[in-house]
């Protein structure tokens, strides 16, 4: 299978990335930047919000799915594709599949947030539920390649990495003399490809990842100084409950120079504070990073700060707040 060859499993750079943007620039929405004065008082640094909710299917997997399936046509591989996916990716994967004239099929958990299911399904992909465990989302995965699927693994492989670090060479374009980029941390395809990216074109910039309390498996990895492969998930914050991925996470230990933890409560105030203040609705996932620069002020103050809102597909008949 495709998604199981050498170059899969090997570190991406930053010419990798800049191909992949080449490659997906027809597909993608260039998201734009948002900045807030009064949020920037309140924060005590300088943010700029790079709006990934603003991508096709409201999130940045789109653009790891795409440049994924764009590499498979190149390569002369066909037939349906299938993943495991919480909401983003498998909606993300369907469109891109979509795009290209191919079937996709999604494993989710049954514990899904509403808005995902429909957006997996109204994009094209067709869904196969399982119990809300890492295991039961791959063995998921596994039966559906054991039926011919191309798999397409959400966070842990290099095309993904590669797509979803074309993020920050767009925000590199946007916004020059970042000090930081921040970015939510779950299975690690945004943070490492993003860490990539910002290492290589953005001199002397810090990487720092947000992750919830209650999916910190990363941070503890981090601290244990080795990828930790069982961690008792539970929070708000649905896009970030994978497991750390095992290429990302030597991505991360190698680039990331810090990942902060923050609480569900702190994330349902972060996602209050970006309404306030954008009249713009955001994930748990997305409000981390801004749940991060509140919980840990003295890692941003007065620097120019570039975070990444992963995404923007929020269940509206249970907002949090």
């Amino acid at each position: 299978m495709p998604m199981k060859d050498i170059a899969a499993e090997q570190i991406p750079d930053i010419a990798d990335i800049l191909a992949a943007e080449q490659r997906i620039r027809p597909m993608i929405r260039t998201t734009p930047i948002l900045a807030d004065t009064q949020f920037n008082k309140i924060l005590g640094c300088e943010l700029w919000l790079k709006c990934e909710n603003l991508q096709r299917t409201g999130s940045f997997k789109f653009r790891g799915a795409s440049n994924a399936i764009a590499l498979l046509d190149e390569n002369g591989i066909n037939g349906d594709v299938a993943t495991h996916s919480s909401g983003n990716h498998g909606a993300a994967l369907a469109l891109a599949a979509s795009n290209h004239n191919r079937g996709s099929w999604i494993v989710m958990p049954d514990n899904s947030v509403k808005a995902k299911v429909e957006a997996v399904r109204r994009n094209g992909g067709e869904i196969v539920f399982c119990q809300p465990f890492q295991q039961d989302r791959e063995k998921g995965l596994a039966g559906l390649v054991a039926k011919g699927c191309v798999p397409i693994p959400p966070y842990d492989h290099a095309d993904i990495i590669c797509g979803q670090g074309t993020a920050v060479i767009e925000l590199s374009k946007q916004c020059r003399g970042l000090d930081i980029i921040l970015t939510p941390v779950g299975g690690g395809g945004l943070i490492s490809g993003s860490a990539i990216g910002a290492k290589a074109l953005i001199p002397g910039v810090t990487v720092i990842g947000a992750e919830p309390e209650g999916a910190a498996d990363t941070a503890m990895s981090l601290r244990w100084g080795k990828r930790v492969d069982q961690f008792p998930v539970d929070t708000i914050a649905d896009g970030l409950r994978a497991m750390v991925g095992v290429l990302n996470f030597k991505i991360i230990r190698d680039k990331v120079n810090k990942v902060i933890t923050v609480s569900d409560v702190e994330i349902v105030d972060a996602m209050a504070l970006v309404w306030q203040h954008f009249r713009m609705l955001i994930e748990p996932s997305s409000a981390t990073v801004i749940a991060a620069i509140l919980a840990s002020p003295e890692d941003f103050s007065g620097s120019r700060v570039g975070a990444i809102i992963s995404g923007g597909n929020v269940d509206l008949e249970r907002l949090p707040f």
